[in-house]
């Protein structure tokens, strides 16, 4: 590929790359970063509600199956155009398949949430994700966090107790898997962070999808054969519940999900890896603006004033805790 000097180094004329190329190729690039997440927000926003619908009737290992199989085919292709299809087999192998692991719990855990919880409740609660960021940011990339941070994280956590209402009978057990999602979503964000210089995002994509694939397969195989067919929670039931053959319209909108998670994933790893986690991570909240929509679109729900109040509070304590990040580091 031609190229030209520049400060003493080759680089790539950006005219001359492809479109996936030059779409991957802005690292440290902030405002790139914040148009991926927002726009990955809001692809995988439409997912949700999807996910949502067919919640009642399918089992969660028979969509993500589905999901997989066809989000693949496109991965691969943009594995090829970015790096080519030896660099599936290149370093760190251990990495990409722990990150894969973790970004399927997380995952998981957030779908299974969504048949008891109405839409918008399971994702203000999601909206904790910027607060584990900011936690295990020191750990996982030696960023300082002062005290004033962890004060703002505790006020977010604040707004979860508001939201979750622990004691007063209206407590639903599968807000935990909203928020054990979020922790989890949060730890494969910084991942990404890490090792962005190293791995590109659509082999990370590539893995995170492979293993949704694989052990989607696995666990509905297990459950098979331990015969564990039924539950009286409806986020068991959404796991545990035989695979079934799907109708036309839900078929075609279960595959839809593989089209929108490729692109989600895609977004979303490059948000990460071309901007600072604490840069991108408060546009996540662009979310409130599209599952309460959603949710009452298409199942009549109406967000409750205890959900209102502690995203409110989810959020303030977010941005403040970014905010404080961004002026101390």
């Amino acid at each position: 590929m031609p190229a030209h000097k520049s400060g003493g180094t080759l680089k790539a004329t950006p005219a001359l790359l492809s479109p996936t190329q030059r779409f991957m190729s802005d690292n440290h690039n902030p405002a790139r970063g914040i148009l991926y997440l927002c726009l990955g927000v809001f692809v995988f926003s439409a997912q949700d509600a999807i996910i949502k619908r067919v919640s009642g009737g399918y089992p969660l290992t028979e969509v993500v199956f589905i999901r997989s199989c066809v989000a693949g085919p496109i991965l691969l292709y943009l594995v090829q155009r970015e790096s080519g299809w030896r660099s599936i087999f290149a370093t760190r192998l251990g990495t990409l398949t722990l990150r894969a692991i973790i970004m399927f719990g997380a995952y998981t855990a957030y779908y299974m949430a969504f048949p008891a919880l109405p839409l918008a409740d399971a994702v203000a609660l999601y909206f904790t994700v910027p607060l584990f960021v900011t936690a295990l940011a020191a750990p996982l990339l030696g960023e300082h966090t002062p005290w004033k941070v962890w004060a703002a994280v505790l006020l977010g956590f604040g707004g979860v107790t508001v939201m979750l209402q622990p004691g007063s009978g209206l407590f639903e057990p599968a807000a935990l898997l909203s928020l054990a999602a979020a922790a989890l979503y949060g730890l494969a964000m910084l991942m990404a962070r890490k090792f962005g210089d190293t791995l590109s995002a659509a082999v990370m994509a590539f893995y995170q999808n492979a293993f949704f694939f694989i052990g989607a397969g696995l666990v509905a195989l297990v459950l098979h054969q331990l015969g564990v067919v039924e539950a009286a929670h409806p986020s068991v039931e959404f796991l545990v519940r035989p695979w079934v053959m799907p109708t036309f319209t839900d078929g075609l909108l279960i595959a839809t999900c593989g089209v929108v998670a490729s692109a989600g994933m895609l977004f979303l790893t490059n948000a990460y890896r071309v901007a600072r986690a604490s840069t991108v991570t408060a546009f996540e909240y662009t979310g409130i603006l599209w599952a309460p929509l959603w949710g009452f679109l298409f199942f009549s729900e109406v967000p409750r004033a205890t959900t209102v109040a502690g995203a409110a509070i989810i959020i303030v304590a977010g941005l403040l805790a970014l905010r404080l990040a961004r002026r101390d580091a």
